[in-house]
C-alpha cells in the first residue's frame, strides 16, 4: 500500500489510468524549474496518477487487484509508449513517484499474454531503454530505484543478453567502484545477477569476450578497496565453477598471471579473502595438466606457500573439509617442487 500523500482514486478503466499517466508525464515537458508552481501542480499529478497505477496493479490493502485489469493495464502501457515516457522521465521524478514506479515495474513485467511477456517485448523492442537504465547509475539519486529496474529486467534471458553483449556493461566495472557505497553494492548486486542467473548465456558471453572481461576482472580483484576484493573473489567462485563455464574455467587455470593475483590474495589481511582465494588457487594446483610455467611458479614459491597453507584454517563446518583439501594442495606442491621443471 502506498504512503502517498494523494489517497489514490477509485481506478475506472485501464485505458483512464494510462492516458492519465502519460498526458502527466508529458506536461512535466512544458514546465520550467522558473515555473516553480506550475511544476509543483504536474509532479503532483504524475504522483498521483503512479498511486493510482500501483493501487490497480497491487490492491489497497482491502481489495485485492482484479487480474484482468492488472493485465489489460499492462497492455495499455505499452502499447501507449509509457515505459519508455517513465524511464526517461525518471531523473526528473520525485521520491514517492519513484517508489511507486519501481513497485508497479516489477508487476507489470510479468504479466503474460498467451505467450508473451508484453512489457518485456516492449522493451526487446526499445533496449536502449536498457542502456539508459545503465548508465542512470552514474546519478546518485536515482541509482538505486534503476538497479532495482534493471534486476527485475534482467530475470528475463533476452534483457540480460543485450546488456551483457551492450557496450554499457563494461561501465559496471567502473560502477561497483563508485565512492557511494549503496550505489556501488547495489550495482555489485546488479553486476552478479548478469554473471549468474543465466548460465548458458553468460557461457556464450565469457567465450566470445574472454580477454576483455578478465582484464577488467584483474582490475576488481586487485582493487586497494577491500569490499571490492572480497565481492569480486567471491563472485568469481560463483561463476567460473557452474557447469556451463567448465571450458572457461580450464582456460583460467592455465594463466600465470591469474595463479599470481590468487597468490597475491593468499597474502591478503582479511582471513575471508584468504580463504575464497584458496578455493581458486587449489584448482590450478589440482590440475592434472598444469603448464610448465604453473609448475616453475608453485616450485620458485613453495616454501612461502606452504607456510601460508599451513597457517590457513577454515570456519566452523567447514574446517575438516577445508583441511583435507589444505592437505593435498600442500602435498601436490611439495610433490612440484621436487620435480626438475627447472631444468629443461
Amino acid at each position: 500500500m502506498s504512503f502517498s500523500f494523494f489517497k489514490p482514486s477509485r481506478p475506472k478503466t485501464p485505458q483512464d489510468v494510462t492516458k492519465a499517466i502519460k498526458d502527466s508525464l508529458m506536461a512535466l515537458d512544458t514546465k520550467t524549474v522558473a515555473e516553480v508552481k506550475a511544476l509543483e501542480k504536474a509532479m503532483e499529478e504524475v504522483e498521483k496518477n503512479f498511486a493510482t497505477m500501483r493501487c490497480m496493479l497491487s490492491g489497497d490493502g482491502e481489495v485485492e487487484p482484479n487480474v484482468d485489469q492488472v493485465l489489460q493495464l499492462a497492455l495499455e502501457i505499452s502499447k501507449e509508449d509509457v515505459l519508455s515516457l517513465v524511464i526517461h522521465k525518471l531523473p526528473v521524478l520525485g521520491w514517492e513517484a519513484r517508489k511507486d514506479l519501481v513497485h508497479c515495474w516489477s508487476i507489470l513485467l510479468k504479466q503474460k499474454v498467451d505467450s508473451t511477456y508484453c512489457c518485456v517485448e516492449y522493451i526487446e523492442n526499445h533496449l536502449e531503454l536498457l542502456d539508459f537504465l545503465v548508465v542512470c547509475y552514474d546519478n546518485k539519486e536515482i541509482a538505486l530505484n534503476c538497479g532495482n529496474m534493471l534486476r527485475e529486467c534482467i530475470k528475463f534471458p533476452t534483457l540480460a543478453q543485450y546488456i551483457l553483449k551492450s557496450a554499457s556493461f563494461v561501465l559496471f566495472f567502473k560502477f561497483v567502484e563508485l565512492p557511494n557505497f549503496d550505489v556501488a553494492s547495489d550495482a555489485f548486486s546488479t553486476f552478479k545477477d548478469l554473471l549468474t542467473k543465466h548460465g548458458t548465456l553468460v557461457s556464450e558471453y565469457l567465450t566470445a569476450h574472454y580477454d576483455e572481461f578478465f582484464d577488467l576482472y584483474e582490475n576488481l580483484l586487485t582493487s586497494p578497496n577491500y569490499v571490492t576484493r572480497r565481492q569480486s573473489l567471491k563472485l568469481l567462485s560463483e561463476f567460473l565453477f557452474e557447469p556451463p563455464n567448465s571450458h572457461i574455467m580450464k582456460r583460467y587455470i592455465l594463466e600465470v598471471r591469474y595463479l599470481k593475483i590468487m597468490m597475491t590474495l593468499l597474502k591478503d589481511s582479511s582471513k575471508n579473502i584468504q580463504i575464497s582465494a584458496f578455493h581458486i588457487f587449489k584448482v590450478f594446483v589440482a590440475n592434472p595438466n598444469k603448464p610448465r610455467e604453473i609448475r616453475i611458479i608453485l616450485a620458485k614459491n613453495h616454501e612461502k606457500l606452504l607456510d601460508l597453507l599451513q597457517n590457513l584454517s577454515g570456519k566452523g563446518a567447514e574446517d575438516e573439509q577445508f583441511e583435507e583439501e589444505k592437505e593435498l594442495i600442500i602435498k601436490e606442491i611439495e610433490r612440484v617442487s621436487r620435480l626438475p621443471i627447472l631444468k629443461s
